[in-house]
């Protein structure tokens, strides 16, 4: 079996393109570009050199890495070997790396240098904790990794790439445990890059700008991937600020770009949005969180349309989404994808106009999640993965994303589990009780608030109990407020009303959330 006969896998994507259009750039990475030609020289070199050294199918390289052509070339070389990328977040704490790349099991581990100490505290900590990791520790880039691959520990037999083979294992966090891999497989990034195809449109004249950090899913599967299928250019960004971003848009030319609301309310937000050459970007994608008409105006009166999508991991990521020049703000499915409406009590569809849950397949659905066939199970009503978040189907057919069934809340669009978050909490030794709650924030999207019972007869004062939730989570999770209670409310059954705290936390932030109460009931089993 030769790769042709497995159209979809991704290795073969820059290997065309690079035949078709050798000399076009592929990438400009803070000023440093690289043709296709040249990329897919080094791509080819470290796909043999891994291949060489033992790695193929059913391996996984984890990475924590910012956005970068090195980054890109070992993705795509993983791809055309047959193994599956893991890319880690270089925003979390060692103990949190390290507790991923436990779960992830990789067979390499390789680094950029500015995250070198991150990578090397992460693997001492699971050591620390009576953990094994066999994995050699790389440094990426051409004096790296892609001039030397440590032989495999266990070596893999060569085989042709197929088409479910896992390209991707991205984290996602969930209401009910902490992040979990999503592992999608290339014909799942084929038929996702095919599907954004029909609303981006995206050709070999356009710069596409990435803003998103390459452990996301939408920083390979919203715009960037496609754009290397047909030849465009890809500008890399490893930070996002507001100014720069501004400059890059009107200097590089940028005709289309994808980032989260947070990022959007920013730019609007700084002092040279309103003389920003804006005239060359045609598609702004956003995805994330839902836009309010305030920041979908602000951005219309510079003549850019704000494109709303939704999406989730586990879809690869691309769900629903306006439509491109027009200005209704209902979403519609992607081609290649189907959707429906179930009630979340009963899970039977719903017909006509309806609020439910929204149920989504097609072959972007992921392949399951990594070591975890109970979690997959519960994702999945046979071929329908449940979204978990409520949406209204209107008499047109058009969907409104309502609230999410689930508990996680997304700050400056990073998903973040409450339950992990009290988790934290409660290992300090005065706190008894621990609850999250997301709350409408203006440029985060949403900000968590703790609401903490303390063990009778002791206290602690909100920079202790800050000290040490900033030991144990990233920044983005750390909350913003910490309120102390004297027990955490219940629902008649038994369980966190979640909805109380949440309607507390908003009023006392001097937000109003309409729909809260109707949309999670104490009684409903839902809390």
């Amino acid at each position: 079996m030769t790769t042709r006969d497995e159209p979809h896998t991704l290795g073969r994507w820059l290997a065309d393109r690079a035949a078709a259009s050798a000399d076009a750039i592929a990438v400009d990475d803070r000023g440093v570009t690289i043709s296709y030609g040249a990329l897919h020289a080094r791509i080819a070199r470290l796909t043999a050199r891994l291949r060489s050294a033992g790695y193929g199918p059913g391996d996984r390289v984890c990475t924590v890495s910012g956005n970068s052509i090195d980054h890109i070339v070992a993705f795509l070389a993983c791809a055309a070997a047959g193994i599956a990328f893991v890319p880690l977040s270089w925003r979390l704490t060692p103990g949190e790396l390290a507790d991923l790349l436990v779960r992830s099991s990789p067979a390499l581990v390789l680094y950029e240098d500015e995250y070198g100490t991150l990578a090397a505290d992460a693997v001492r900590a699971v050591a620390a904790d009576g953990g094994t990791l066999r994995a050699p520790l790389v440094e990426l880039g051409a004096t790296g990794v892609e001039a030397h691959v440590r032989r495999a520990a266990a070596r893999r037999e060569p085989r042709a790439v197929r088409d479910d083979d896992v390209a991707l294992v991205i984290h996602t966090s969930g209401s009910e445990s902490a992040a979990k891999g999503v592992m999608l497989t290339h014909a799942n990034c084929f038929w996702n890059n095919l599907a954004l195809a029909g609303v981006a449109q995206l050709t070999s004249r356009d710069v596409v700008l990435c803003v998103l950090p390459q452990f996301h899913v939408a920083a390979w599967n919203v715009q960037p991937l496609l754009a290397w299928a047909v030849g465009a250019t890809v500008v890399l960004e490893r930070s996002f600020q507001s100014a720069r971003v501004l400059q890059l848009i009107a200097d590089r030319g940028v005709t289309a770009m994808m980032a989260v609301p947070t990022q959007y309310r920013l730019l609007a937000d700084d002092p040279g949005f309103a003389a920003s050459d804006l005239s060359s970007l045609r598609l702004a994608q956003v995805g994330g969180s839902t836009i309010s008409h305030e920041l979908a105006d602000a951005w219309a009166a510079r003549g850019v349309g704000l494109v709303q999508g939704y999406g989730l991991t586990e879809a690869g990521p691309n769900v629903l989404s306006t439509i491109p020049d027009q200005r209704a703000t209902a979403l519609r499915p992607y081609p290649h994808v189907d959707v429906l409406v179930a009630d979340p009590e009963t899970t039977l569809p719903l017909d006509d106009e309806a609020t439910g849950e929204l149920w989504v397949r097609g072959p972007s659905v992921f392949a399951g999640y990594l070591g975890d066939p109970d979690a997959t199970a519960r994702a999945m009503r046979g071929e329908w993965l449940r979204t978990g978040d409520l949406v209204h189907r209107d008499s047109d057919g058009g969907f409104h994303v309502v609230d999410r069934l689930k508990d996680i809340y997304i700050s400056g669009g990073e998903n973040v589990a409450p339950a992990e978050v009290e988790r934290a909490l409660c290992r300090h030794p005065l706190v008894e009780a621990a609850a999250v709650v997301g709350v409408p924030d203006p440029v985060w999207g949403e900000r968590g608030v703790a609401f903490v019972v303390l063990r009778a007869g002791t206290a602690a004062s909100d920079d202790e109990l800050y000290a040490h939730a900033r030991r144990h989570l990233a920044a983005y999770k750390l909350p913003v407020r910490i309120e102390r209670v004297d027990e955490l409310p219940l629902s008649g059954i038994g369980k966190l009303a979640r909805a109380r705290l949440r309607d507390r936390a908003t009023r006392d932030a001097g937000f109003v959330k309409e729909g809260a109460a109707a949309s999670e009931g104490e009684g409903n089993g839902r809390s």
